[in-house]
């Protein structure tokens, strides 16, 4: 009698644990399963908006160089056969990138000696 209730409680929980670690196996499947999926969709739409907000901050002072990769290659495809026309795009450019960071350097210049100054 003992040992048919003994074999009947190990079996009963032999089962318990098999449907435990079934159950774990499959909840962490769905978890990860769901967590993929939704973490895709939301990473596009951060993508998107950060390409976005990427892309106003690059042009948002009105110098007329370009300033992505894709503007320096259309600019390059256009002047392919005028090496001229090249030369006289690229001094013109440089000059407004010159222009650019002196307008930037004086401010940066002022910030810094007042950080010195603080310290």
């Amino acid at each position: 009698m003992t040992n048919m209730l003994s074999s009947a409680v190990n079996r009963i929980s032999s089962l318990l644990k098999k449907f435990q670690v079934t159950r774990l196996v499959t909840l962490v499947l769905v978890g990860v399963l769901i967590l993929t999926t939704n973490t895709n969709i939301a990473q596009d739409r951060n993508t998107q908006a950060v390409t976005k907000k990427l892309d106003e901050v690059v042009h948002q002072d009105n110098s007329d160089r370009p300033k992505t990769i894709g503007e320096w290659e259309r600019e390059g495809q256009e002047t392919e056969n005028a090496p001229g026309e090249r030369v006289k795009r690229i001094a013109k450019e440089s000059a407004e990138a010159v222009k650019d960071f002196g307008s930037l350097y004086p401010d940066t210049a002022k910030r810094s000696a007042r950080d010195i100054d603080e310290k």
